[in-house]
């Protein structure tokens, strides 16, 4: 079995410069959660979507490999994750090293929604 990483897509409250917003984050957090893998590695991620807004994860420089439908970009190869639904991203990192990242990848939520991918 490969561990599964259990992501929730929600808001949180950030203060900057004596002023408050809500924002977009990844487990509460900005920027959100640093993934450690390995070249060989199956990568699990479970993200919930607990905002008002559709939303899906693009792993920015990853080669998919017999795994297109898990890129992440809304629309070209996957639905985006609908309010209220979740979706698991599956695939194994193969023949690539080196340090990445993952973001958003609709709209403007690519703005709060991102955080390195280390291979």
């Amino acid at each position: 079995t490969h561990p599964i990483f259990p992501w929730q897509i929600k808001p949180k409250n950030i203060t900057r410069l004596c002023h408050t917003k809500s924002i977009v984050t990844v487990n509460g957090k900005f920027p959100g959660p640093r993934v450690i893998t390995r070249e060989g590695d199956r990568l699990v991620v479970k993200v919930v979507n607990r905002v008002p807004n559709n939303i899906s994860i693009h792993w920015h420089g990853v080669r998919q490999l017999r795994s297109g439908w898990a890129d992440g970009p809304s629309y070209i190869t996957q639905c985006p994750i609908q309010i209220g639904h979740s979706y698991v991203y599956n695939f194994t990192i193969t023949g690539q090293r080196g340090t990445l990242f993952w973001h958003a990848h609709i709209s403007w939520l690519r703005a709060t929604v991102y955080g390195p991918l280390i291979i």
